[in-house]
């Protein structure tokens, strides 16, 4: 295993390099939280198929495609499909707004009012998901060094901190550009067909799993139906793929970038649940599921090629969590706190200009602190997982869509839709239990329902604010163009 530790601790050390880097060359806002408004489509595409594809599309993915066969691909096909439709209906608009927070987007379309109710939602949403993706370093590094969960947590959570908090978004988008060729290589060009010829090829497959293994309906129409409101739609809305959105350097890089990501997720997705099939094959006992892709790691990967695809899966956890992260600490600090201290953060009392970069970083790093004790303290990651993404879709869903499409829709209906959709998700929840699909559908319907009837019966939005919000659209307005920043000398544009 000397040759496999040799290869992360190299990985490792490489993430808070680039960490080092970062922090060298975030010296505004912008820098810091959106990279600058200025990647190009190559590191757009990599870094936002970096982010959506964590440890549960990959370790989860895999899971699936053991438990159900190649329908297990349903889960991260989804996802995909989320991506796609984002990039292609709305990935442009949302770019040209110049903003950092999907609730500084709904006070733009409502009149600057709903921003602290939807920035409580969404911080809820992205601490989760980072707690989440922050549990899956126990997994890994179980299957390394044979390491304790507590101490496994703290060390994969402490070095995701370190980077993101010193470069912010320019360390994250260097990182997951090596995260995304790390996955491509580990789990697509050696994991994928190996797996595959150690099962004895897809003949043999085919000869040893029963035929529901390659039906691509066999995980159940209800199930690919929830999948479809939560992560499809979950895509859409979520404050960790907007903020990458709002890195793109223009809106056809946003399109077309995160088109090419999109695309990638849909054969990654197929990927994992091929791999998984093959696991089925070599291991048909396994109590575990989600053990697929670890044992079939360790005991079927050659020296060398084995710590690879175990940074790979590293490297798919750290992606998901470093986003998640970052986007925490920005709706913590700019929809939160700054609402509720009721000052300008760009301009102290004094006149003096306020750290910006300082701040969010200090809030990177209190996040991450509260992601690792939590992450710690929880047992069921499924659970939070779904909380989180039930409390997303059915809380903000609805706004979010209705104020893009909907000129009719108005503030009081907004926040009704939010209130509504939040608290019949929780209380379903507690009624039908948290893994239900009840919860899901009937909190949507609720909060489209109030959201649609409320705004009719107020008075529609001021004509100057949606004036505003079409110059927005349109990429005109006093924000469109952010502080001027230094070169970086690594062009962003590749």
């Amino acid at each position: 295993m000397a040759v496999d530790y040799a290869v992360i601790v190299v990985y490792l050390a490489g993430m808070l390099a680039m960490g080092w880097w970062g922090m060298r060359r975030a010296k505004s806002k912008s820098e810091f939280l959106v990279a600058g408004r200025r990647l190009g489509p190559w590191m757009y595409s990599g870094t936002m198929a970096a982010i959506v594809l964590g440890g549960a599309s990959t370790i989860g993915g895999v899971g699936l495609g053991y438990k159900y066969g190649l329908s297990g691909a349903w889960m991260v096909f989804t996802i995909g499909l989320g991506l796609l439709a984002l990039s292609i209906f709305f990935s442009a608009r949302i770019a040209r707004l110049k903003v950092y927070t999907v609730s500084e987007m709904l006070d733009l379309r409502y009149g600057g009012r709903a921003g602290l109710i939807t920035g409580v939602v969404m911080w809820a949403y992205t601490l989760m998901l980072a707690v989440t993706s922050t549990i899956a370093y126990a997994t890994i590094f179980d299957v390394l060094f044979d390491m304790n969960r507590t101490l496994a947590i703290i060390l994969g959570g402490s070095i995701v901190v370190a980077y993101s908090a010193l470069g912010g978004m320019w360390s994250i988008t260097l990182t997951d550009m090596v995260q995304f060729v790390v996955k491509t290589i580990g789990v697509l060009l050696l994991l994928l067909p190996i797996a595959v010829v150690k099962a004895g090829g897809f003949a043999e497959m085919k000869a040893q799993l029963p035929t529901e293994y390659f039906a691509p309906l066999g995980i159940g129409g209800e199930t690919i139906f929830t999948y479809v409101l939560i992560y499809t739609f979950g895509m859409l809305i979520g404050q960790d793929i907007w903020q990458r959105v709002f890195t793109a350097r223009n809106d056809k890089v946003a399109r077309y970038g995160g088109t090419v990501a999109g695309t990638y997720c849909l054969v990654y997705a197929l990927a994992g649940a091929v791999i998984g099939t093959a696991a089925k094959v070599l291991y048909p006992n396994l109590a575990n599921a989600d053990d697929a892709f670890a044992t079939i790691v360790k005991d079927e990967l050659p020296l060398g090629v084995r710590g690879l695809v175990l940074a790979a899966a590293l490297a798919a956890v750290m992606s998901t969590s470093s986003g998640a992260l970052i986007a925490c600490a920005t709706v913590a600090n700019n929809d939160i706190w700054r609402r509720l201290r009721g000052a300008i953060t760009h301009d102290r009392a004094d006149g003096e200009a306020h750290d910006e970069v300082k701040g969010n970083r200090a809030f990177i790093l209190m996040m991450g602190v509260a992601v690792i004790v939590i992450a710690i303290a929880l047992n069921n990651v499924i659970e939070a997982l779904t909380v989180a993404y039930n409390l997303l879709v059915g809380g903000l869903l609805v706004p979010i869509l209705g104020g893009l499409l909907w000129k009719r829709g108005t503030v009081h209906g907004a926040l009704s839709s939010v209130i509504v959709g939040g608290l019949a998700v929780i209380g379903l929840m507690w009624h039908y239990g948290i893994l239900a699909n009840e919860p899901i559908y009937y909190g949507l319907l609720a909060s489209l329902a109030t959201y649609v009837v409320v705004s009719l019966a107020t008075k529609p939005t001021d004509e100057a604010i949606l004036a505003n919000w079409r110059e927005r659209l349109a990429g005109r307005g006093p924000e469109a163009v952010d502080e001027p920043v230094a070169e970086p000398a690594v062009q962003a544009t590749l």
